[in-house]
């Protein structure tokens, strides 16, 4: 027998450039919330399974109007930075830090007033269709911890880090770590504990060593740290050559790239996802391949602070693992529609060029577009290929993450008029047009995690 039995139309990313259409499917999810198994119309036991489950409690009819797409994979969110989402986005990356984001991140020490940030923002996560999100916490042990249990006990699939910034010269005495051995003992302890609260996580719940960029970390941290994710086996996170101004200061202090220093300690690796990414070279590019690390694209906040915008087709076609982030709050929206939308329209700009005083022929950079198919796979497939997890995909062996789209809510009805439309056009309608309210329901790891009535 099966725990619960989905009748749906649904769409998964088959491949970079490949929608598949599951029409009128039978999706049967065991006891663990994994998909067993996926039953097509035209297979033999289809109409048996269907009338054994019809009338039971654990079958779900996913009525006509509404879809069936794998939940949402954000790469790159600082979840504290939810506080000041929408703010200031008008200054240089350096002076936004120093002046907005440092100091409110600082309330962070104030366990009650995490409490309420990082309990708004994963519901407004999961109300967004996003199950698994890969976040940034504060350099504060106990909140951070905080956040992983709020996600075990929202149902949402959170893989935390604590971040670490011990160096003198480029972090506020309000904001760092006391030092670089308290920085690294907190880091492990940290990891101790989320491994106790993953314990009660049926869809997972992951420490992350989490180096906030070069720039604020010293040499010892980034050895210890890259120490500690070899020793408990973590996933690691940082900031990855995403400006002019980050991208030069690593050139500087070490006489070579990010990538290049990040790998020196050990923290590119096939568990790591490294944020932006933009200013990578070729090089860069295939060590993230050689590794295995993976670059969460974070479009909106791109074109905001990256100074550039990030040849993703060219990276993709040099075997690198990428998927979408969110990065609030650098980037305004939490919806990874709104973020798969600006990667599509960022890519074409590139292609294009965007000074009209420039021939055409020497205005852009050919062959840089994606589509929208790609840029669903990045925030399903890509971004569970990215943490190397059974995730965004509808598929036997995968975690049943799915959201349900209504196409027909009033206030936020789809353009469908003609009952022949292709569904390969209606899937495209949603991935551009879908809203918030839109999203009637979201599971994760088969658990029912979010509604809106």
């Amino acid at each position: 027998m099966y725990a619960q039995v989905f009748y749906a139309t649904a769409f998964t990313s088959q491949s970079p450039k490949e929608v598949t259409v599951l029409k009128d499917c039978l999706f049967c999810i065991d006891d663990n919330g994994i998909i067993d198994r996926i039953v097509h119309p035209e297979d033999s036991d289809y109409t048996a399974i269907l009338n054994t489950y019809k009338d039971n409690d654990a079958f779900e009819h996913i009525a006509e109007g509404s879809y069936l797409l794998p939940g949402f994979v954000d790469l790159h969110i600082h979840a504290s930075q939810w506080a000041q989402a929408g703010t200031a986005l008008d200054i240089p990356l350096h002076d936004w830090l120093s002046t907005y984001t440092f100091p409110s991140e600082a309330k962070f020490a104030d366990v009650d007033y995490a409490k309420m940030v990082y309990e708004d923002v994963v519901d407004t996560l999961l109300a967004n269709g996003t199950t698994t999100a890969l976040y940034f916490a504060t350099v504060h042990k106990e909140a951070s911890v905080l956040l992983a249990d709020i996600c075990a006990k929202r149902g949402q699939r959170g893989l935390v880090g604590k971040v670490v910034m011990d160096l003198h010269e480029e972090c506020p005495d309000f904001y760092r770590d006391l030092d670089t051995q308290m920085a690294l003992k907190d880091t492990e302890d940290f990891i101790l504990k989320v491994k106790e609260i993953a314990k009660t996580a049926k869809q997972g719940v992951y420490p992350v060593v989490t180096p906030r960029f070069i720039p604020t970390c010293s040499d010892e941290v980034l050895e210890g740290l890259g120490a500690l994710a070899a020793k408990y086996d973590t996933h690691i996170q940082s900031h990855c050559s995403e400006s002019d101004w980050a991208h030069q200061h690593v050139q500087q202090r070490f006489g070579k790239n990010d990538a290049q220093a990040l790998h020196d300690f050990g923290l590119l690796q096939d568990k790591s996802v490294m944020a932006h990414s933009n200013f990578l070279s070729d090089e860069d590019a295939e060590l993230f391949a050689e590794t295995g690390s993976a670059i969460a694209h974070c479009p909106i906040s791109n074109a905001y602070f990256a100074n550039s915008v990030i040849p993703i087709a060219h990276f993709a076609k040099m075997g690198v693992d990428i998927g979408l982030g969110s990065d609030i709050s650098g980037g305004f929206s939490p919806s990874l529609y709104d973020n798969s939308r600006q990667a599509v329209m960022s890519s074409r700009m590139l292609e294009d060029g965007v000074n009209s005083r420039v021939s055409p022929e020497e205005r852009g950079v050919s062959n840089s577009r994606i589509t929208i198919a790609e840029a669903f796979h990045l925030v399903t497939a890509g971004g569970g290929a990215s943490l190397s997890l059974p995730i965004g995909r509808l598929k036997e062996g995968y975690a049943w993450d799915v959201q349900r789209i209504d196409t027909q809510i009033a206030t936020a009805k789809l353009p469908l008029f003609d009952t022949a439309e292709p569904l390969l056009d209606v899937f495209q309608k949603m991935m551009y047009l879908v809203r918030p309210e839109n999203i009637r329901d979201v599971w994760v790891q088969g658990q029912h995690v979010h509604s809106r009535k």
